[in-house]
């Protein structure tokens, strides 16, 4: 068993899965893979199974049905805690993360300068291909908007490929996580900053998925914009009590 575990969420990846699972496992140093499958249509856990034939450190949990992105994870955190991984990677399943980069969050982390590394599409301008510019200008303003809103110097806030610290983890409350889509990512973040974890930002070039269809919705993107609010004003009441 290995240090390490990527924890990558599925809902209808078939195209995906066994491609992004492989690059994983090719990888140095070595990296363990845990899905979370979300009970998909279209025969994504059949593949797993089939991978773990020959792959021993490919681990999956089914679901019962698409629960969002955020229980997939915590799901996955409380997992990982339990079998002792020290770094814990969330990574989408369709190479919109590069799998090589998993590599330079590792390192960053455990250089022991940083707690918490975001796999960054704005620290350095805006490193994304194959977005539509409405959806480029919308994630970007929606990290600006978070910045401002929590004070937390994260350029982006919304990534979805982050490297935590077991230390991390085990800090967080993660029961009391409350959200599911963007506002999740953004909520784990400020949670850790707040508990005065060191965030560290590394620039990567983000590529829209080429085959399968995206889960992005508008919805999404509202939990983001009235969640930040929300959770500001939570941890804003929480501080006065205490």
């Amino acid at each position: 068993m290995s240090e390490r575990l990527v924890i990558i969420p599925t809902y209808n990846e078939k195209e995906n899965i066994e491609q992004i699972v492989r690059r994983v496992f090719s990888l140095t140093p070595d990296f363990d893979v845990l899905v979370i499958e979300d009970n998909s249509p279209d025969g994504t856990a059949g593949i797993v199974r089939r991978l773990q034939e020959k792959l021993p450190r490919l681990f999956m949990i089914e679901r019962e049905g698409k629960l969002g992105l955020g229980t997939a994870y915590i799901t996955g955190f409380k997992w990982a805690l339990e079998h002792g991984y020290r770094y814990i990677f969330e990574m989408d399943a369709d190479f919109s993360h590069n799998p090589d980069d998993l590599t330079r969050l590792h390192e960053a982390c455990a250089g022991g300068r940083s707690d918490v590394v975001v796999g960054s599409r704005y620290v350095t301008g805006v490193n994304v291909v194959n977005w539509p510019m409405s959806r480029v200008l919308m994630s970007y303003f929606a990290s600006k908007y978070v910045r401002l809103v929590t004070g937390m110097k994260v350029h982006d806030a919304t990534a979805g490929f982050v490297c935590y610290t077991r230390e991390v983890l085990e800090r967080i409350d993660l029961d009391k996580i409350r959200f599911k889509g963007y506002a999740f990512q953004i909520e784990m973040k400020f949670t850790a900053w707040r508990l005065g974890f060191r965030l560290k930002e590394i620039p990567i070039i983000f590529t829209d998925r080429t085959m399968g269809t995206s889960k992005m919705s508008g919805g999404i993107f509202n939990e983001a914009l009235w969640g930040v609010i929300t959770m500001k004003l939570r941890r804003t009441r929480a501080a006065r009590k205490s």
